[in-house]
């Protein structure tokens, strides 16, 4: 009974273009721009029904409290107070990203046979920094059945964004599979948010078999072009990896190790010479969702920005007219998500289990997203100037969305301790 689980963040109603993140290149070029909180909103409900309807299982995450007011008292200000640099910090509505909220090893690659989370402690960029203890209340609940081990983060100093620097391959997704955790050392004028140590701590509380786990450096080059985390240069699904010819400090060797440790993993590599760092990483052509559709061949899942950049279309046409392991291309509209820096991929963290041991409260069907549709298009605001964030009737506004979709979801009290 084992599948993939694809757990979509909703885009909170406080999502706004505040430019937090250094080395993230969208969201830096959109600092000060007016974003659309409903719309972005809508536009991830679109995209996890069109994953409904191509057979795939979904779940959700819930936006966190914003602003985050203990956060807050925690630096002995509250937010009408607050210094505007922590103002926008405490209203980030990043935790949509849900590619960051953890790290997962499924139940057959574990020593004791229970799927393992950890929660990312994501520390190194201060908006994101309090995010952990929000996310392991959602995680505690959603995953508490006995199948589940759900960890705490790993200590600071040592830096943890979640699945966005991991990536699994297996036969299929219920066997046994190699754990590959990407970690960065340098990236130019960027810091590099993956610490070696981190992943070292969490292979160590999985109870991952040393032997089919890999530690893989991200090459300082893709970290200097704005390839903040792996999953912008390169994604894994089944026996598939499909990486950006740069993605890797040493390719040579991640594909020599690779190939030993599952002699049928299929690499696909765009070469440079065909789509650029800055194409890649500008249309978000590897921060896709690569899945499975049930009874058919893999399918990747891109933004309407990889379609409108002649590089990246012309070489994705080019590889399913070639027989490639990627039979089709789907598009979706995730365009306020891309603007702040995340595309289809950072919008989801993937789980392998039995959705019969998920709390039923956090998997969806088209009538659940239905009625989040609904709450949305009720309680989001319609824009977000981000020069306005301290406005007194946008916080409630905020404040008041987000519970309106904890009442709708039965989740009132259970995920705010």
């Amino acid at each position: 009974m084992l599948r993939e689980i694809n757990f979509d963040g909703i885009v909170g109603p406080s999502h706004n273009y505040a430019g937090l993140s250094p080395g993230n290149l969208a969201a830096t070029r959109n600092a000060g721009a007016v974003s659309h909180p409903r719309a972005a909103a809508l536009q991830g409900i679109a995209k996890m029904r069109a994953n409904l309807a191509l057979g795939l299982t979904q779940g959700i995450l819930l936006p966190h409290p914003r602003p985050d007011h203990r956060w807050l008292g925690a630096l002995a200000t509250n937010y009408a107070a607050a210094p505007a640099h922590l103002q926008a910090q405490a209203m980030s509505a990043s935790a949509m990203w849900a590619a960051n909220a953890a790290t997962v090893s499924p139940a057959p690659d574990t020593r004791d046979g229970r799927c393992h989370l950890t929660v990312a402690n994501l520390v190194t960029m201060p908006h994101r920094s309090h995010e952990a203890s929000a996310t392991l209340a959602q995680l505690a609940l959603a995953f508490a059945n006995p199948a589940f081990v759900v960890h705490p983060p790993v200590p600071a100093p040592f830096g943890d964004e979640g699945a966005a620097n991991h990536m699994r391959l297996c036969a299929d997704h219920a066997s046994p599979g190699i754990e590959v955790f990407v970690y960065g050392v340098s990236g130019g004028p960027f810091p590099a948010r993956q610490h070696r140590e981190a992943s070292e701590a969490i292979v160590r509380a999985h109870g991952l078999d040393p032997a089919r786990t890999l530690f893989v450096q991200q090459s300082e080059e893709a970290i200097a072009a704005g390839a903040f985390h792996n999953d912008v240069v390169a994604v894994a699904n089944e026996r598939t990896l499909f990486a950006h010819e740069l993605a890797f400090a040493d390719k040579d060797r991640v594909y020599a190790d690779l190939r030993a440790l599952m002699p049928e993993v299929e690499i696909v590599e765009v070469p440079a010479s065909a789509v650029s760092l800055a194409d890649a990483i500008g249309s978000y052509l590897f921060n896709a969702q690569l899945v499975s559709p049930p009874g058919g061949e893999q399918a990747l899942i891109v933004p309407g920005e990889s379609r409108d950049n002649p590089a990246v279309w012309a070489w994705l046409q080019s590889h399913i007219a070639g027989n490639g392991p990627i039979r089709a291309v789907e598009v979706v509209d995730v365009r306020e998500s891309m603007a702040n820096g995340g595309g289809p991929a950072c919008l989801r963290l993937r789980v392998v289990a039995d959705p019969a041991t998920v709390d039923p409260r956090f998997l969806v069907d088209d009538g659940k997203l239905d009625r989040i549709a609904d709450v949305i298009r009720c309680h989001w605001p319609e824009t977000i100037d981000a020069a306005a964030i301290s406005e007194t009737a946008l916080v409630n506004q905020i404040e008041r969305a987000r519970a309106a979709l904890l009442g709708c979801l039965d989740l009132v009290g259970l995920i705010d301790s």
